[in-house]
């Protein structure tokens, strides 16, 4: 091991068993994102002075809605790691698809899911698309961070190699005899911490009046974040370096940077208005 590399701490993938019953890591980061997540919507949506009057969602209706987020970040996410990530191996093995259980999701494939989730249930319910995506958005970074913290403890998605003195570097287990840069913390920090700090900080500041910032900001600065921790992340072998030295992750993300600057400019525009929101007459109420 090169002097100063720290050894990884190696840890069992599998975090709960019971007799033949196993939950991994990666399963828990994932029920922990939207339970959390969960909790903390619900903090918001009762909130009524950050919304300038009624929250435009109920906690009922919201409370429906996470079973259609759930569905879409596993969806889409298993389907966006098939077809940007690794098409050609899928193609000849089509079983793999549906085996989660050996990892494979895209972030990117995961954020589509949930764009179809909200369209599908807002459509559905009559309800302000803008606004559940404002606090979808809003929670997420909960499951960034869950997620990245999962990759780091099963050893995967690691980071290039590192200069020997960096007093972090890791050597990984897989990773070959090289320092590594630890790039899952990176990117825990910056799409998980810093991401929800930022908007944590925006929606006190009354960024929920203005339908739309929080969505329109939360594309655009995790597009930001992803692509600085490209910069320090070992490629998918399957795939290596791109054009000029970008990796599919900074591709993806480029257009969620473009994206996110048109919501937020659009969202700005509008004058903050308080919502008119009347939960008895909410399809959910009703139900």
């Amino acid at each position: 091991m090169p002097l100063f590399a720290i050894a990884f701490p190696v840890f069992d993938p599998i975090a709960i068993a019971i007799g033949p019953i196993a939950i991994r890591w990666y399963a828990l980061a994932y029920i922990g994102g939207i339970v959390l997540g969960w909790i903390y919507a619900r903090a918001l949506l009762k909130r009524d002075r950050l919304w300038g009057g009624p929250a435009p969602i109920s906690l009922p209706a919201f409370d429906d809605f996470i079973l259609w987020v759930t569905l879409g970040i596993i969806l889409g996410g298993r389907t966006g790691y098939v077809l940007f990530y690794n098409l050609d191996f899928f193609v000849e093995h089509p079983s793999e698809i549906f085996q989660l259980w050996k990892g494979g999701m895209s972030f990117h494939g995961g954020f589509i899911g949930c764009v179809v989730a909200v369209f599908a249930f807002c459509w559905k319910n009559k309800l302000s698309t803008a606004s559940l995506g404002d606090i979808t958005c809003a929670v997420g970074p909960i499951g960034l961070f869950l997620g990245r913290i999962a990759n780091f403890i099963n050893s995967e998605l690691w980071g290039r190699p590192a200069d020997p003195s960096l007093p972090w570097a890791m050597v990984f287990p897989n990773g070959g005899p090289l320092p590594r840069h630890p790039s899952q913390l990176y990117e825990a920090g910056l799409e998980g911490i810093a991401l929800f700090a930022i908007l944590a900080l925006m929606i006190r500041l009354g960024a929920l009046k203005r339908r739309g910032l929080i969505l329109g900001s939360f594309i655009g600065l995790y597009g930001v974040a992803r692509i600085i921790g490209e910069l320090f992340r070992e490629p998918d072998p399957q795939l290596g370096f791109l054009w000029g030295g970008l990796t599919m992750g900074m591709l993806l993300s480029v257009p969620m940077v473009i994206a996110g600057l048109i919501i937020v400019v659009v969202a700005w525009r509008r004058a903050p208005t308080a919502c008119t929101f009347d939960p008895a007459n909410s399809p959910a109420s009703k139900a």
